[in-house]
């Protein structure tokens, strides 16, 4: 299965599956006879650095992600926290808040029909407000905080994720 197309590459191509993962497949191994095969930044160190497999891991409470649309662009999400105020008769009223995005997101929960509730992710102080930022480099990585605005996804729609260094969170 390449990018959202399913192909018997077998029996059309008499090759073991997608053709660019049988290469990379190939690479990788070649790369390994060669020299131990390790990232400094990569999903697998970032989790490994969450569990404390390795000597970073003490206190570190998420993974960052970046997720890919099938189109290799990045996916932007956007939501709004619920904003409390007293109207002059001390009458408690509630708003939206202001509209948020952010290309960075925690993972809270991943369910067996394939859809995930991601938490956005906002560096300390920055707004991000939705027309900020045109792509994820736009984003300040500092102090990321997070907000309590989720969203769910179909993770079908992706292709692509960059995990970030696993971190600490703050809770805003």
């Amino acid at each position: 299965m390449g990018c959202g197309k399913e192909r018997d590459f077998e029996k059309d191509y008499g090759g073991k599956g997608n053709c660019v993962a049988d290469i990379l497949k190939d690479i990788v191994e070649a790369q390994n006879d060669v020299i131990e095969n390790c990232c400094e930044t990569s999903c697998e160190q970032s989790i490994n650095d969450l569990l404390g497999e390795t000597e970073n891991g003490n206190g570190l409470d998420t993974v960052p992600v970046i997720l890919y649309c099938k189109d290799c662009k990045p996916f932007k999400g956007f939501g709004a926290n619920r904003k409390y105020y007293r109207d002059n008769e001390d009458n408690s009223r509630n708003n939206i808040g202001e509209i948020l995005s952010s290309f960075i997101f925690r993972v809270k929960r991943v369910d067996y029909d394939g859809c995930a509730v991601l938490e956005l992710l906002l560096s300390d102080g920055d707004s991000c407000a939705y027309d900020h930022m045109k792509d994820p480099t736009d984003q300040d990585t500092k102090h990321l905080e997070a907000t309590g605005i989720c969203i769910t996804v179909d993770l079908d729609c992706f292709c692509h994720v960059t995990c970030l260094p696993a971190i600490d969170v703050f809770n805003r």
